[in-house]
């Protein structure tokens, strides 16, 4: 159905279509808010329902958001690397339904709570040019251009520089981060020469353009950043290390493992192995799994096992819930199941919530040892290392081994180096004494 819209003079013809909207979801019960990372389709793109539309960060998770809806992306409403509250409206699809009340008149955009806005043409060489200040007549009033990022709006506000007098070269006409410092540098070319004073925040990289490059962080970096400097400033770090012999189990899974794989269909790898023993002697050591709190030290009597998994854009740590509880063959099947959706996006909130203690592999690098960092609120962090052949002697005979390094990180609030010792100790105990009857099916 046809209908008119506008004044007479400039009479125009539009179809009655459903426009939806896509807001942010919320990707975890304590989520309160999340970052737009990259967007998979383009507006004017047609999308099918469930298919992949934009990649989601918060600091719990990095997730795929697939659409609801089928039909055309009308508009993109909150850029890469902006951060918005739960709820907020990210995006809208024509979805072509008839929309109720055909005909009823339509709102104008500002009634009904959407801005329209256009996105600036490129500049030749699709380089951004640097802001101008932009006409009064120009600034937007709380519109689109006015949501700034926390970070944009900190990095104007340490610098003296109102967004409302940038045009932005974002989408929609947003300020972004090189809007205010290419405002910065340009101030710095206009102003009278003065006497330096001192920084009140954060000073914008210098670059050399013909040696040095600035490589713009992404938003899981960032988190991965924050999430590390705090947890170095909430707990006092400690580390130990033990060296293993893993010849027992490295002569089982070397015979073993193509019959598994033939058998579950999946790869049978060391941390399965390791991971099972954790859950052990955590049962005999709780206070490693376990978070301090101002009235005392929570220990849990569960154990949710954290994998720390490598991703292109960085580090993630899904969570085998009670795999304390987990026969081998159920805990190897979680694991890699788990390993993959990290690797593939797919993870949900649920998955990369709740651990008790973090287990990490950096064996596959050739590291020989490591000191991790306490993923927070945990009491401590296990790595395994590199698995190396070398000769150890063993009484008064020289013998080739299979030796890797296990290295503890651990809040020295909760647990003192005795107990840290003493869980490496088991561990080692548990990983050379190995034998076919030690897996708990």
């Amino acid at each position: 159905m046809l209908r008119p819209v506008g004044r007479p003079s400039s009479l125009r013809y539009t179809r009655n279509v459903a426009v939806s909207q896509i807001k942010m979801p919320q990707l975890g019960e304590s989520v309160t808010e999340g970052t737009v990372d990259k967007w998979l389709k383009h507006e004017g793109d047609f999308v099918k329902r469930d298919e992949p539309l934009v990649e989601v960060v918060t600091d719990k998770v990095n997730a795929e958001i697939p659409s609801p809806f089928e039909g055309k992306l009308v508009k993109i409403a909150v850029g890469e690397g902006e951060t918005v509250r739960v709820g907020a409206v990210i995006a809208q699809i024509e979805t072509g339904a008839p929309a109720a009340g055909a005909a009823a008149a339509q709102p104008k955009p500002k009634e009904a709570g959407v801005a329209h806005t256009e996105v600036p043409p490129e500049p030749a060489g699709g380089k951004a040019q640097a802001p101008v200040a932009a006409p009064a007549a120009e600034a937007p009033d709380g519109g689109e251009r006015q949501r700034l990022s926390p970070a944009v709006r900190k990095l104007a506000a340490d610098h003296d520089i109102d967004p409302a007098s940038l045009r932005g070269s974002g989408l929609g006409g947003r300020v972004t981060r090189d809007d205010v410092l290419a405002a910065v540098g340009g101030e710095k070319v206009a102003a009278a020469p003065q006497a330096p004073a001192q920084p009140s925040g954060p000073v914008p990289a210098r670059v050399d353009g013909a040696r040095e490059e600035l490589v713009k962080l992404s938003v899981i970096r960032k988190s991965i950043a924050e999430h590390m400097v705090r947890s170095l400033a909430t707990s006092p770090h400690a580390w130990t290390l033990q060296e293993i012999d893993m010849t027992s189990l490295v002569r089982y899974r070397e015979a073993e493992k193509e019959k598994f794989k033939a058998r579950h269909g999946v790869a049978l790898t060391y941390l399965p192995f390791v991971a099972q023993i954790v859950c052990e002697a955590l049962k005999q050591f709780p206070w490693l799994n376990s978070t301090w709190s101002d009235e005392g030290v929570v220990i849990k009597r569960y154990v949710n096992l954290g994998i720390a998994v490598s991703i292109p854009d960085g580090l993630i740590v899904p969570v085998v819930k009670d795999a304390d509880t987990l026969g081998f063959t159920d805990l190897v099947r979680v694991i890699n199941d788990l390993v993959e959706r990290a690797r593939s996006k797919q993870l949900k909130p649920e998955d990369v919530q709740a651990g008790t203690f973090t287990l990490n592999n950096t064996g596959a690098t050739g590291s020989i040892a490591s000191q991790p960092i306490i993923n927070q609120p945990q009491a401590a962090i296990l790595t395994t290392e590199s698995i190396v052949k070398r000769a150890v002697v063993i009484e008064d005979a020289i013998a080739m081994r299979h030796m890797m390094n296990m290295c503890l990180s651990f809040d020295h609030r909760i647990i003192d180096g005795m107990m840290a010792g003493q869980f490496l100790g088991t561990m080692k105990k548990r990983l050379e004494e190995w034998t076919p009857g030690s897996i708990r099916l």
